[in-house]
């Protein structure tokens, strides 16, 4: 029975095997667990559809594979216990058959044995494994004995035909270079697809966040009494948004080819940063759940995002995308487009600044600066504005959210 990489989601192809939780001669159950693949978005795991003992491994950690593509052979079990087990010892004689053919022919052609990771770094840098030393015991090239290679050996750069001057690089031991991982590759492309392929703009305005901390102070230990949860500034802007949504349906669409796909429904992305980068998380359906709802969805989906144990749904679609660079400490930026999305909401750190109450006073406030950046070819500036001062007029008024979104 063939282990093939399943179809994964619309936008995902291909993947790269992280982890194999299951090594030949391993006996198998069927829905177990087998191997790990990372993707652009999430890490799969892929179960077994069949109960037996793993045969071989067709492709190995690092090795980047493709939906549809046998990576694993699994034979399965007979029915007889004693054909199990006679089976299960026949696979483990054929595994050290093939192991040791395969030492053998390694011998043979004097290749060298390297693990999975540091064959893949010899294949990325270009690198001869034949050339590595090893520091390995058993002989055996890590991916460390190709990173302490590779610094002697950097070697001068071919002069451009239009340029006569040669470059070279320097020789020094304080440089490190350090491929980027799939996810990491894939938002790069998103992000520069993203400013070449939308006429995108941002737009910014401030907003007094005296009454909403009120109201979090009063009701916080009910809120968390009730819900277990603590009550956050983010359920607060996501009622907001959806209420200028409502109000401003544009920036809920799409574009796709000439045509603009409104949409009535309400998927919210909450921006997430992990070790490995941003992710976006949808909340389902946003406009339906109480404020209670979206805190507990809201965490589920950031612990599920820092734990990698997000499902591919929780990542498709959405609607509309909030970020919050203020719990970095920022305290303003141009958020980039979560495309096909034309429009995404950026929250800030909160400032306590002098503002004019009236021409005679003046009064220390809690402040935010808010950003939307928005696709000028379906939302024009007017829009963009009265849509985040609409946001702006809820959050300092958080009474009116209730009435309105």
């Amino acid at each position: 029975m063939e282990i093939k990489v399943p179809e994964l989601a619309e936008s995902i192809t291909e993947g790269t095997i992280a982890k194999w939780l299951k090594q030949p001669g391993d006996v198998v159950e069927k829905g177990e667990y087998v191997v790990e693949i990372e993707t652009d978005k999430v890490n799969i795991e892929i179960t077994s559809e069949v109960s037996g003992v793993i045969k071989k491994h067709i492709k190995n950690e690092g090795d980047t594979v493709h939906v549809g593509e046998t990576i694993a052979i699994v034979e399965e079990q007979n029915n007889s216990e004693q054909q199990k087990m006679d089976h299960t010892i026949a696979l483990h004689d054929d595994i050290k058959k093939e192991q040791a053919e395969t030492i053998a022919n390694k011998d043979k052609h004097k290749q060298p044995i390297a693990s999975p990771a540091a064959r893949k770094l010899a294949r990325v840098k270009g690198i001869n494994l034949d050339e590595i030393p090893a520091h390995d015991p058993l002989g055996r090239i890590r991916k460390l004995d190709i990173e302490r290679y590779e610094q002697p050996h950097l070697k001068e750069e071919k002069p451009s035909s239009t340029n006569k001057q040669t470059v070279v690089k320097e020789d020094r031991d304080d440089i490190e270079r350090i491929p980027m991982s799939r996810r990491r590759q894939t938002i790069a492309r998103r992000l520069v697809q993203a400013q070449q392929s939308a006429a995108m703009l941002t737009t910014f305005n401030e907003v007094d966040m005296t009454a909403i901390m009120d109201v979090r102070s009063r009701h916080k230990e009910e809120f968390q009494a009730e819900y277990g949860i603590k009550l956050g500034f983010m359920s607060f802007f996501t009622k907001a948004v959806i209420a200028a949504l409502k109000k401003y349906p544009l920036l809920n669409a799409e574009i796709e080819g000439t045509d603009i796909i409104k949409k009535n429904f309400y998927d919210i992305g909450i921006a997430v940063s992990t070790e490995e980068g941003l992710v976006v998380p949808v909340v389902r359906n946003a406009d339906k759940k109480d404020f209670g709802q979206l805190e507990s969805e809201i965490a589920r989906l950031a612990t599920a995002a820092r734990n990698h144990s997000l499902k591919i749904q929780d990542l498709q679609g959405g609607t509309f995308t909030i970020t919050n660079g203020g719990i970095f400490g920022s305290l303003l930026s141009t958020p980039i487009l979560n495309t096909p999305q034309v429009g995404i909401l950026g929250m800030h750190k909160i400032q306590w600044r002098p503002v004019a109450i009236d021409k005679e006073r003046m009064e220390n406030r809690p402040m935010m600066y808010i950003a939307l950046s928005y696709d000028h070819r379906i939302i024009d500036g007017e829009e963009a504005v009265s849509f985040l001062v609409k946001v702006k007029e809820l959050i300092e008024s958080p009474e009116k959210i209730m009435l309105q979104s």
